[in-house]
């Protein structure tokens, strides 16, 4: 016997007979409580369920959680994929937006940028014809001053020709050049007026080289600020002419 449990105790019998009216055994006697210890009473389980109706090994405790943390895992694992093809999904939506905004952004300006230089050019275009126009009038004015001093006798020709622009009805044709002209358009146009019957005047209001002529039919206007007035205007200028008198 152990220390630790009670001895046993032999009860007597309790006097008389048993129920079933025989002495009682000395055997049979009431075992009590604390001399029980670890022994549980023994129940059946079902008939001929025998081995079979055994039940299945239990799992250690710390199976579940396991699991359940694969679980939880492999959801994690499957919303943060998710989440992120989601986001991949809108990251391109709001690039190729981007793009397409900022394409028509880039061509707007592109276009504004191409209409301001086309603009520009025009208006360089347009200043540097004048410029050119104004230089070539310049030039060509230093040439006919040029070339009435060195060929003075060319006045005679201007004379002949307004002379003949007259209607060839027009009477009392007055022919007017300038004072130091005169000699030369007299030698120079000589059949002519004669022809026309005009007579040659001279008008130190007119400058070298330009011919005025009158009659009773009309005019004819070829001073040579006249005819230069109309040879700019040709060229889309408005640059006066400048005799010697006026450089």
């Amino acid at each position: 016997m152990s220390a630790g449990k009670p001895p046993i105790r032999n009860v007597p019998p309790p006097a008389g007979r048993g129920a079933n009216g025989k002495g009682a055994s000395p055997y049979a006697r009431f075992i009590p409580r604390e001399e029980l210890g670890e022994v549980a009473s023994w129940r059946p389980g079902p008939f001929g369920a025998g081995a079979a109706s055994a039940a299945p090994p239990q799992a250690p405790a710390d199976a579940a959680p396991e699991s359940l943390r694969e679980r939880q895992d492999g959801e994690r694992q499957a919303l943060h994929q998710a989440g992120y093809q989601e986001g991949y999904r809108d990251g391109l939506v709001a690039l190729e937006n981007f793009k397409q905004h900022f394409a028509a952004q880039a061509t707007a300006q592109i276009g504004s940028l191409l209409d301001a230089f086309d603009a520009q050019q025009r208006e360089l275009d347009a200043a540097l014809a004048d410029t050119l126009a104004h230089c070539a009038l310049q030039l060509a004015q230093q040439v006919v001053r040029s070339e009435l001093a060195l060929r003075p006798e060319l006045v005679a020709h201007v004379a002949a020709d307004a002379v003949n622009a007259v209607m060839l009805s027009a009477r009392h044709i007055r022919v007017h050049v300038h004072p130091a002209d005169l000699p030369l358009v007299a030698e120079g146009a000589e059949d002519t007026l004669s022809a026309r019957g005009a007579r040659l005047l001279p008008d130190a209001t007119l400058q070298r080289g330009g011919v005025r002529v009158e009659s009773d039919a009309g005019a004819v206007d070829a001073r040579i600020e006249t005819r230069w007035a109309q040879a700019a205007a040709a060229l889309g200028s408005e640059l006066a002419w400048r005799g010697e008198d006026d450089a």
